[in-house]
Formats: structure tokens, sequence, C-alpha cells
């Protein structure tokens, strides 16, 4: 190949290289701004942005007066590091500082800042809850702590503690398992949201939304001057509760340091004015240092403090029970209400002996009415054998809402138990027999129900047949404006298809038991006439029993104008059979408007009323 030709070769050669580089660049340029445009313009900007994020106060909480805050925000800080700003051979000796400072284990802030992410320039939160004494001693030593910050994140104050805190319930640290369901909300890592009782129930009105502060940095990551712009965070709304706040102070009185519950409501509305449990907790607790340790005590406490015995809690509910039979057989008319047995104190069945727990010697003969005022077992545990037969009793059980969710406006409720003898084939690989039908027609064996569910069975009877959803909401307004931004409504649970003159009938029956039957002494009352039941359980022990009692008033005004009451005393405690004491306790203090020690006076209990140390 002549010389001419050979550089001819060599120039086609390097143009060929050439202009294939320059393809490949176009390729790659065409790649990167077309068709990956967008995801690089998104790490542009995350690269070029921080974002800071302010924590949302979360809405107050008020009684049904509105005037005072159950619960309200105070400052607080938490303390932050962003891992980029820290030189690589200094984490360690600002984990140490800073532990010291904090009063925190050095593992816990090596642990939150892990090696994986020490090159982020994202916000780590390595502790919240932090006093504004020790956000002082940080600043005056920021020069010794590279890319440690802080920011205001409020904590919950409870105002209202005692036995408010099964209704108002606690607020806590997000875990791993909720951030994956609320992740898609704007939850994150480092959010509080409510564990309990309203709190939880109401999260996210009670919520608002987080603000951010956006800065714009350079190469390097540091801040550009004057180049922040922020959006403000927005306060959750503030909740009113059905909640009475001096009716359920008196609620917690009359009960007392007695392991139980009170519940007090409105049968025309369903809003529930006081809702008592005891033992009960302070949910401060729960914004402390150790606030994992006070959760764990409270756990490992035998008298379950946790637990809100009035919707969560079953127990057999005795002769309160009788109440539904009465409303049966009124309502079957299988037997005529002037009928009347012979209570001898004790029936024979099968190889069991059934004595009649309040009158040994036995009532004679007794009535529908007498019956019920006397809590005669005998004929009950009669009427329902050979009257109305178990399917028919669960039947009406069943009519009241028993065995049933209440709905009622907190996380979690239980829904009682009614056997069946399908049930009982089931579970035991047993016959139903007549004996369970005896025992379930008092309101024992296997028959469960909670203090809200007895409630709800009262103002069925006071309503003619409704049942109204048992609520705690009352109004939400706006944190901001006062603007009321919505109201509860009465909403029917169950309604009934039995006669309105059988729920008169029963009504007039259950004011029986108050002037003339078991309940006469403990509820007698001058100021209020009042209609109930009392219910004694047996649980097996000789000595005590769950004391019951269930009841409204005033018994001669119309439904609009009444109160139901139920009380329930765990046999845990010393027998004294407070459950009607309380329950009349409550009823003049709501009805004459005295305080607890006002309404003992007027009822002359306070000879009933000994000092009791409180269970710790």
């Amino acid at each position: 190949m002549s010389l001419k030709g050979n550089r001819a070769f060599r120039i086609s050669v390097l143009s060929f290289i050439i202009l294939s580089i320059f393809f490949v660049y176009a390729i790659k340029l065409f790649h990167l701004q077309i068709v990956q445009g967008d995801v690089y313009r998104k790490q542009s900007k995350s690269i070029s942005q921080r974002t800071k994020r302010i924590s949302a106060q979360r809405g107050e909480i008020f009684d049904r007066n509105g005037t005072v805050p159950m619960v309200l925000n105070i400052d607080s800080f938490a303390v932050d590091i962003v891992p980029g700003e820290i030189p690589s051979d200094q984490f360690e000796t600002v984990f140490s500082r800073l532990s010291t400072i904090l009063s925190v284990p050095a593992n816990t802030i090596r642990q939150k800042v892990s090696p994986t992410i020490r090159r982020s320039f994202q916000t780590v939160e390595v502790k919240a809850n932090v006093s504004f004494k020790t956000i002082t001693a940080i600043a005056e030593r920021i020069d010794e702590l590279p890319g440690v910050y802080w920011h205001s994140k409020p904590i919950r104050n409870y105002v209202e503690t005692g036995s408010m805190s099964h209704v108002i319930g606690y607020v806590g640290d997000i875990t791993r398992e909720e951030l994956k369901v609320l992740y898609n909300k704007g939850y994150t890592k480092n959010s509080v949201i409510g564990k309990a009782g309203i709190e939880k129930y109401y999260n996210e009105t009670l919520q608002g939304k987080d603000g951010f502060e956006y800065r714009t940095v350079d190469v390097k990551g540091k801040y550009i001057e004057n180049s922040t712009w922020t959006r403000q965070p927005e306060m959750g709304k503030n909740i009113i509760l059905s909640i009475d706040r001096e009716i359920q102070y008196l609620a917690e009185k009359a009960l007392g340091d007695r392991i139980g519950s009170a519940v007090v409501l409105k049968p025309a509305t369903g809003e529930v004015l006081a809702m008592v449990s005891y033992p009960f907790y302070d949910p401060n607790i729960f914004s402390g240092e150790r606030s994992g340790d006070a959760y764990k005590r409270l756990l490992d406490d035998p008298n379950n403090p946790l637990l809100n015995r009035v919707i969560n809690a079953s127990y057999p509910p005795a002769s309160t029970f009788k109440i539904i039979l009465s409303t049966a057989l009124l309502e079957e008319d299988l037997i005529p209400p002037d009928k009347e047995i012979d209570c001898k104190g004790e029936i024979e069945y099968g190889d069991r002996i059934f004595r009649c727990h309040i009158r040994r010697p036995g009532h004679g003969l007794v009535n529908l009415t007498e019956a019920l005022a006397q809590s005669c077992d005998v004929y009950y545990w009669t009427v329902g054998r050979d009257v109305l037969g178990v399917d028919r009793i669960a039947s009406y059980c069943h009519e009241f809402g028993l065995g049933k969710s209440a709905r009622i406006d907190l996380p979690s409720q239980t829904e009682g138990f009614i056997p069946t003898p399908q049930w009982k084939e089931r579970r035991f690989h047993e016959r139903w027999l007549g004996g369970d039908t005896m025992n379930m027609s008092i309101g024992q064996g296997f028959t469960l129900t909670s203090p809200l569910q007895m409630a709800n069975v009262v103002s069925m009877i006071v309503n003619d047949g409704v049942i109204y959803r048992p609520h705690l909401l009352k109004e939400v307004h706006d944190s901001v404006t006062g603007a009321v931004l919505s109201v509860a409504r009465p909403e029917p649970l169950f309604t009934s298809t039995i006669r309105p003159e059988v729920f008169s009938r029963v009504r007039d029956d259950m004011r029986n038991v108050i002037a003339n039957g078991t309940a006469r002494f403990p509820m007698k009352n001058h100021v209020v006439k009042t209609a109930g039941k009392t219910g004694t359980a047996e649980v097996g022990l000789n000595d005590r029993w769950h004391s019951w009692m269930v009841a409204y008033g005033p018994y001669d005004a119309p439904a609009e104008d009444a109160v139901v009451v139920v009380v329930m005393v765990e046999a845990t405690n010393p027998w004294e059979w407070w459950a009607p004491y309380a329950t009349n306790i409550i009823f003049q203090g709501i009805f004459a408007d005295e305080t607890y020690e006002e309404s003992i006076d007027s009822l002359g209990f306070r000879y009933l009323v000994q000092p009791r140390g409180r269970r710790e």
C-alpha cells in the first residue's frame, strides 16, 4: 500500500473512533436527560435541599363543658444528629459527650446513628422529651458537638389523671409494626401516636399535620444563607367529650379504691357522662424517660390497672339478668304475671339441690313482681327451665344486645358471652342440661356481660325498646378558630320488637325493687325516685361475691331526662355489698347537685365510709 493510501486509511480509522465516541456519548446523554431525566432531577433536588420536619401539636381534649382542657401540650424538645456533618474521626467523641449530657447510654445513640448512615445528611432523632435545661447544656458546648441540633417537640400533659386514664388513654412512640401500616399516611419513625383510649380511637382527628423547614445546601452539604422557607405545622382538632367532669369525680369517689367499675350514661342519646374503672394509672408516666419500665410495672400488676373494666371485663350478671327474664315472660305471655310459685328456699333437680341465695328459708308464694323485688332464685329457676327454655332466653339476650359489641368509640371492648346448647356441645362435648338453663336464668353459669352492656340493657327498658350507641365524643372543634366542625348524633344500635307496655311493666317492677325489695335500704333517696336491680354473682368463694347494681332515674320522668347508673364491685374486694350504696351516692350527687362528701352526709352513709388505703 502506498504511503498516501496508508495515511488515508489511518485517518478513516481515527474518524471512525471519534465518531463512535461521540455516538456513545450522545446515547448516554439521551439516556440521562430524556429516559432518566426525572429520576436525576429528583436526586438533584434531594442533594441540594435539606428537609427538617416540624412536629405538629396534638389537639386538646375537654369535658362536655368545653372550658378547661383535660389534656394539653407542654413545651419540650428533641435532640437530633445529622451524621453527614460529623467528621469521620469524631463520631465516638460526639456520642460520648452527648451521652453524658442526655443521660442515655452511648450505645443507644450509636445504634440510632449506625455506620450505614454516617455519610447521610438526613436528620436522626436520638432523644425526645428533653428539657430546656438540657438543651441549654448542649448549646453551651455546641462547638464540641458538630452535627447536633434540637427542635421543639411538645409532649402530652394529662391534667386529669385518676379514673380519666381509661377514657383518655395515652400516646407513645410509633412502633415498627405500626409504621408499616401508617407510613403512607405521612407518619415517620419519630412520630408519636395514640396508644389507648380516646387518644388512639380519634388519633387521626387529634394528630395534626407536621410542618417542614426546607434549606438549600451546597455540594458539601453546608447550608446556604437566606435559602430557607417553612411550611408551618397545623395543630390537630380539639375534641369535646360527653364526659361530665363533676359526675366523673363523683363516680370515682363513690366507687373508691374498690376493684371494679362504674358507668353513667344518658339512655336517650347514648352519651357517657362518667366511666370509672379502678385501679387506674397516671398516663403522664408514658412521657417520662423510663416509660418502658413504667409500662412493664403496670403489665405485671396483678390488679391489672390497664384494664378498662367498664368495657373490657366480663362477669356473670347475676340477678341483674332477671330483668331480661321478666321482660321475656311478659312478652311471651306464657304464664300470667300474677301466677304464684312457692319458694321453699331450695329446689331439687337431678342429683343437685339449688338453694335460693337471698332467703334460705324461702320466700313463700311469689308472683313475677314480688320475685323480681325479692330476687327469688326459685321463681326464675322454675320459669326459666319450664316456661321459657334456653333458646328463648338466648334470643332475648341478643334482643338486648348481649353477646354483641356495644360499639363504643374506644379501641377495644368485650362482647361478653351468651351460651347455647350447640356451643356447649362443641366446647365440652356435653349435652345441655336443665341445670344449665336454671343457672342461665339467674345470670350465672356460662353467661358473661360487661358493665356497659348491662347499662345498655337498662337503656332499652327506659327507651321502650331502643339502645343508642354509647359514645364518648360530643363535638370536634377547630383548634385555632374554635369553630364546631362536627357534632355526635344519637345512633340507634339495637331496636327491639317487644311491646312498649311490656317495658312499662318492667319499669314498674324495677321501681318496686327499690321501694319494697332488696335495694330498699341502700337505695333509699328523698331527692330522686329510682328503679333498678341488685345482683350478687357467685365466683366460687364462700365469703365474697361480685356486687352489681343497675338502675336509672328519675323513675317517673321522660327518658330524655333520665340517667342510667351501673356499678360493679369485684369479689376480689372484702365483701361489703357496696354497689347499691355507690349507685345511690351517684344519683344523689347528680340530682341534688352535691359533691361526694355532701352526698354521703345527705344519705346518712358517712358511717359506712371508712378510710381505705389506696392499693398500690
